[in-house]
C-alpha cells in the first residue's frame, strides 16, 4: 500500500484506524486530513504523533486544490470524513450534503486523476433504512429515512459511480453502530456514560425498543483494513458486530457499569423518524477473513472504564454540548441522542 491518505483521521473511528494502519510494515506513510470540527481532535491520535510515518494536515475534503495535492502523493485513500449526527442533520441538512456528498466527489475525482490503487469509502447501515425483520445484504435497495442517512447513501452512490464510469478502485463499507474509547458524547454510549458518571439523568426515546447492532471500533477497523487490502473494486461490504439489542437493554448494562439505577432514566417521546430496527448480513466480508473478536460485555466495560479514567477528555465536550448539538425535538426535556 505504501502511502495511505486517511480523511477524518482525527475522529472517533478514523483515529483508531490510523493507529492500526501505522503498525503495518508495508505502509511507509500515513497522512491524516481532518477539518477538526467539534468531533475531530488531534488528541484522539495521541501517541501516534510520535510515529515518523504520520503526517497531519488540517483541511477540508471539499477543498479541491488541497485534496488534489494530497491524493497525488498517495497510493490509497480511506475516507472516513463525514458529518454523522442524525439530530444535527435535521437542522443543518445542507452541511451534511456538502461535506458527505460533495466531499466524496472531490476525493473520488482526485483519485481518478492520479490513479490511486485503492479507495475505501466508509459508510453506515442506516442507508438501508429500518428493517422489521431479516437483515440487509449489500444488494438490498437503499431506503434512508433521515437527511444524514440520505447524504451517506448519496455519497455511496457517488463513490461507486467513479468505479463504474472511471474505473477508480472503490470499495464501500457499511458498518453497524460503533462503540469504544474516545467517541464524542453526542452518541448514546458516551452520552449516557458521561451523564451517569456526573449523577445526571438520561433519556430513552419512546419505550427504548429501538434495536441496533453493536460493533467495537477495533473490530470495524480490522474489517476496513481487510477491505483496503483485499476488497474487490466496485463491491460493498457490510460490517456487523453480532450483538443486537434494544436501547433499553443497552441502558440497563450502562446503568450497572456506572453504578446507577432506573431512577436515572426518563422516557420521552420518540424523535423524528427514529428507525425502529437496523440489521446487517455481514457474511460477505467473512469471506475476506473477518470475524469480530471483541466480546461485547467486556468491550462495553472497558469503554466505560476509559470514560471513568479520562474525564479531562470528555468534560470540555459536555460543557459545549448545548452549543454544538441543536435540539430539534419539540419536547424541551429531550436530551440529544443518536443511535
Amino acid at each position: 500500500m505504501d502511502k495511505v491518505l486517511v480523511t477524518g483521521g482525527a475522529g472517533f473511528i478514523g483515529s483508531h484506524f490510523v493507529k492500526r494502519i501505522l503498525q503495518a510494515d508495508d505502509v511507509a506513510q500515513v497522512t491524516v486530513l481532518d477539518a477538526l470540527t467539534y468531533a475531530g481532535h488531534t488528541e484522539n491520535l495521541g501517541e501516534a504523533f510520535l510515529n515518523p510515518k504520520l503526517t497531519f494536515v488540517h483541511g477540508n475534503i471539499v477543498d479541491a486544490d488541497l485534496v488534489d495535492q494530497l491524493v497525488q502523493n498517495h497510493t490509497a485513500v480511506v475516507h472516513f470524513a463525514a458529518e454523522s449526527h442524525v439530530d444535527r442533520s435535521f437542522s443543518t441538512a445542507g452541511t451534511f450534503l456538502t461535506t458527505n456528498v460533495l466531499g466524496t466527489q472531490t476525493l473520488a475525482n482526485a483519485a481518478m486523476r492520479h490513479g490511486v490503487q485503492r479507495f475505501v469509502h466508509v459508510s453506515t447501515d442506516e442507508v438501508y433504512g429500518p428493517l422489521l425483520e431479516g437483515a440487509a445484504t449489500e444488494d438490498d435497495p437503499l431506503r434512508p429515512t433521515v437527511p444524514y442517512a440520505a447524504s451517506k447513501a448519496a455519497s455511496d452512490l457517488v463513490a461507486l459511480s467513479y468505479y463504474r464510469t472511471y474505473d477508480v478502485p472503490v470499495c464501500v463499507t457499511r458498518s453497524s453502530n460503533n462503540y469504544g474509547p474516545r467517541q464524542h458524547p453526542e452518541k448514546i454510549v458516551p452520552l449516557f456514560v458521561t451523564r451517569l458518571l456526573r449523577g445526571q439523568p438520561v433519556s430513552l426515546h419512546d419505550r427504548g425498543q429501538h434495536v441496533r447492532n453493536w460493533l467495537h471500533v477495533e473490530d470495524n477497523c480490522a474489517a476496513i483494513e481487510l477491505v483496503l487490502r483485499g476488497g474487490v473494486p466496485g463491491e460493498i461490504y457490510n460490517i456487523g458486530g453480532g450483538t443486537d439489542m434494544t436501547s433499553k437493554e443497552l441502558t440497563g448494562k450502562l446503568l450497572r457499569l456506572c453504578d446507577a439505577d432506573w431512577d436515572s432514566v426518563a422516557y420521552i417521546p420518540d424523535r423524528l423518524s427514529n428507525d425502529l430496527r437496523y440489521a446487517l448480513d455481514w457474511s460477505k466480508i467473512a469471506d475476506l477473513g473477518y470475524e469480530p473478536v471483541r466480546d461485547f460485555e467486556a468491550g462495553l466495560a472497558e469503554t466505560v472504564a476509559w470514560y471513568q479514567s479520562h474525564p479531562d477528555w470528555w468534560t470540555p465536550l459536555t460543557r459545549n454540548s448545548a452549543a454544538t448539538c441543536p435540539r430539534v425535538n419539540l419536547d424541551t426535556a429531550q436530551e440529544p441522542q443518536h443511535v
